[in-house]
């Protein structure tokens, strides 16, 4: 009897976790859609300065929003507090591991004048880009050029979003880090807070393709990590930080 009942159960949540993600991404994507118009208008409009502070604070807000929605809908849940004690500090280097595709979410959602250093095909995406040139992100298609301007942006107070692996993960913990970090934190003479990001399931992540359904409930936090001074050697600098991240993530996941 029970083993009949539970037939049911299960295909009805498994129906739900299908809708919930449809609804997820289209609500993104909606959001995306709104602001897009007035992000494309505002870098016309606005002076530099403002335009940055502008857009990044609609970016943290419309994350915000989009969180908070799916804590509602979608059977998620996020525990992000720890964030909020960077939001007065500042300037610093973030930098965290990149199980999924909605870690750059998490962080930015709590941090309104946060900065990331994204992909240039993202950068010149209909849907994300205006946004993303409103706020001033960095583009990292020029290795030097990004060094400079994520200098320039952490002299003006802003956190710096990282994701030293340069794509999600893919070899669980951690994939290779890159020197960037380094040498923006040796140009810059700024700190890095590293940032760990736990997960029940690494959904969008590398092998999780956009169209499989969650496994919900969805759970993520980040939690505050070691903070690192200033680079002085890039290299070791690197192996450092590597070695800290593979071994803090190997404690990451299995959030329930």
């Amino acid at each position: 009897m029970m083993a009949e009942a539970s037939v049911p159960r299960t295909l009805l949540w498994s129906l739900y976790e299908h809708v919930a993600m449809a609804m997820g991404l289209l609500v993104l994507v909606l959001f995306c859609l709104i602001w897009l118009p007035f992000a494309l208008a505002l870098q016309f409009v606005l002076p530099r300065q403002l335009g940055r502070r502008v857009g990044r604070w609609m970016i943290a807000f419309g994350f915000r929003l989009y969180l908070n929605f799916l804590q509602a809908v979608c059977s998620s849940r996020f525990d992000l507090s720890e964030l909020d004690a960077l939001r007065e500090q500042g300037p610093l280097i973030l930098v965290a591991n990149h199980p999924s595709l909605i870690d750059a979410v998490l962080v930015v959602s709590r941090l309104p004048n946060a900065v990331c250093v994204m992909k240039a095909d993202l950068m010149n995406n209909l849907l994300l880009g205006s946004a993303a040139r409103l706020a001033g992100y960095i583009r990292n298609d020029g290795p030097v050029e990004m060094v400079v301007h994520a200098t320039e942006t952490l002299q003006q107070g802003a956190h710096l979003l990282l994701f030293p692996e340069g794509t999600r993960t893919t070899h669980f913990p951690l994939d290779a880090c890159s020197s960037s970090t380094a040498l923006i934190s040796r140009r810059s003479g700024i700190p890095v807070q590293t940032l760990l990001i736990d997960f029940s399931t690494p959904y969008l992540g590398k092998d999780w393709p956009i169209w499989r359904k969650p496994r919900l409930p969805l759970s993520f936090s980040v939690r505050l990590g070691k903070r690192f001074e200033p680079a002085e050697d890039a290299a070791a600098f690197t192996r450092e930080l590597e070695a800290y991240l593979r071994e803090a993530c190997g404690h990451c996941g299995h959030l329930s």
